[in-house]
Parts: structure tokens; sequence; C-alpha cells
């Protein structure tokens, strides 16, 4: 009879274990529980990444407690983001610095895509530097496309946007499109780099830890909002795509 009990014992405490094992997983893919989250301490500039998915924005509502902002422009050669002019005019209203983003289309060459953004950005005094956001989708998630093909027409999408801006664009790069395209080829940029579960590991200007946030001032289909940090002290954003250019560096 104790032995059955003990039996019996052991069992629902394995049982409750291998439970609580499987709710800690599910609850860390969803982003419940974020073991990655960056102190404020480490990384005090913090910011988001918005499209027409966070629908209307009230910008100075959104704003509060924020340092940046980026904002979705263009993708592919013809696509503008519905609510980018809106969204871009009134977050320059606020404190933010902000800063537009390109979603890179697989299917048109990297000098179309330039002459969307450069069409649709118009440059300020205290904007951040042009983004490329590379990353699968649709078909492309399957099949990646052969890197000597995607490589050149980032590259020239990057040098386009760097001759317009005067100013080195981000790549913004998941884990998998970093390794496919970016690695090895774009060493002289600095790197935006999703990683929701863990702090990255490889060199990072900035950081979208979180795809799950919830702040106040938008009011979308889309619930949740992206979280970013930025590796570096609030004076060094204050500088950071400013004076990128050389000779222009030389005093600063």
């Amino acid at each position: 009879m104790r032995k059955s009990q003990k039996l019996r014992t052991v069992l629902t405490v394995g049982a409750a274990a291998v439970l609580l094992c499987a709710v800690g997983a599910v609850l860390f893919v969803k982003q419940v529980i974020h073991l990655n989250k960056p102190s404020e301490t480490d990384y005090p500039v913090r910011g988001v990444d918005v499209s027409n998915y966070q629908g209307e924005i009230d910008w100075t509502t959104l704003s509060q407690g924020l340092d940046f902002a980026y904002i979705k422009a263009t993708e592919g050669s013809s696509f503008v983001d519905s609510h980018f002019a809106f969204n871009y005019a009134e977050a320059q209203r606020t404190p933010l610095r902000v800063g537009a983003y390109h979603f890179f289309s697989f299917d048109s060459s990297g000098k179309t895509q330039a002459e969307n953004y450069i069409a649709s950005v118009e440059p300020y005094e205290r904007m951040l530097p042009p983004v490329v956001d590379v990353e699968f989708y649709g078909e492309y998630s399957d099949e990646h496309k052969p890197s000597e093909e995607v490589v050149p027409e980032i590259a020239d999408l990057l040098g386009a946007l760097e001759d317009r801006y005067g100013v080195k664009p981000v790549i913004y790069a998941t884990g998998s499109a970093y390794k496919s395209y970016i690695k090895g080829n774009f060493d002289g940029y600095d790197v935006w780099i999703r990683d929701v579960y863990f702090k990255p590991e490889r060199d990072w200007m900035f950081w979208q830890w979180s795809s799950v946030g919830r702040l106040d001032g938008y009011d979308g289909e889309e619930e949740c909002i992206d979280l970013n940090v930025f590796n570096g002290s609030k004076a060094e954003f204050e500088r950071y795509g400013l004076c990128n250019i050389a000779e222009n560096c030389a005093d600063s």
C-alpha cells in the first residue's frame, strides 16, 4: 500500500512538472514570458516600429516614454504604406527621432525600389538613417532566392539611399535572412536584428526584442506593436546617423 501510494505521488509530481514545462514553453513561444527583456539601465533608448497595421496613431500618446519610431514607408517598387504620410508628419511633431523603413522585395530591382523610397520620404533634420527590411515572405519563405541574385539588388538599393540621404542605411534582418544574404556581404552597415526570444549574439545597432508589445495610442487591426532598443546611450543616440560621412565627422 505504501509503495503504491509513493508511486502515485511520484507520477503525480512528474506529470505536474511536465505540464508546467509545457505551459512555460507555450508562454515563452508566444512571448508572454520574456527571457530576453533588455534592462533600461543597459539600454535606455527605446522605440517602436509601426505600419498601417497599427491604424490611426495618436503620436502624442504613443511617444510617451519612447525615444524613436521607425515607420513603414514603402515596399518593392510601387507600394507606399497608406498611413505613412500621416505618421511621418505627426511623429515629427513629438520629441521622438523618426525614421522610415523600406520592405525589400525579391521581385523587383534594387534601383526601382530605391526610387520608390526616395520619392516617398523627405529628409528632415533629426531623421534617423533609412532602413532596408530584409526578410522572407510568401513563397520565398520555403524557396529562398540564391544570394548571387539577391545581394547585388540589396547593394544597389543601399547605395542609392546612401547617395540620396548622405548616410549609410541600416539593414533590418531576421536570423535566416541575415545568414542568407547579409552576413559577410554588408559588414560596413549597422544591423537591426530581430530576436524575440534571446539577446542577439552578433553585433547590432538596433534590436527588436518583442513583437507583442502593448502600448497606448494606436487603434488598428493589429493589437500588438514591435518594441526595440538602441545599442548605446541617449547622448550617442542623439548624434547617431547625423554625421556618418567621414569628412563631416572629423571633429565630432
